[in-house]
């Protein structure tokens, strides 16, 4: 029998789920919507992560980089690398991160 798990129960605060794979998966993922101007403060991760963007626009950072993004793109950040993205556009920007961890491992800058 598969596992499901409704948003709601994975909700940490107003624009953000996590779901923890822990020993089901080896996998972790965000599920996040943020307004103009809002998103995730640097931060780094020891493995890499993958941002797909589905809505809105982006302006990440990554490392000395700063790249805009739309919706229909993928983002993928090397481990170990100082990372952030802020919305930038009207409509809400709605990502989902993918961690390659049973449980998120991360340190804020």
């Amino acid at each position: 029998m598969p596992t499901v798990v409704p948003f709601e129960d994975l909700r940490k605060s107003p624009s953000a789920c996590l779901f923890e794979g822990g020993d089901e998966i080896p996998i972790s993922t965000f599920i996040t919507e943020h307004p103009r101007g809002k998103g995730a403060a640097l931060h780094f991760h020891p493995y890499p992560e993958a941002f797909v963007v589905h809505g809105g626009t982006a302006v990440f950072t990554v490392g000395d980089d700063k790249v805009t993004v739309e919706a229909g793109h993928v983002v993928v950040v090397p481990a170990e690398t100082p990372h952030g993205f802020e919305a930038a556009s009207d409509e809400p920007l709605r990502i989902v991160s993918i961690h390659p961890s049973p449980k998120v491992q991360q340190t804020w800058l």
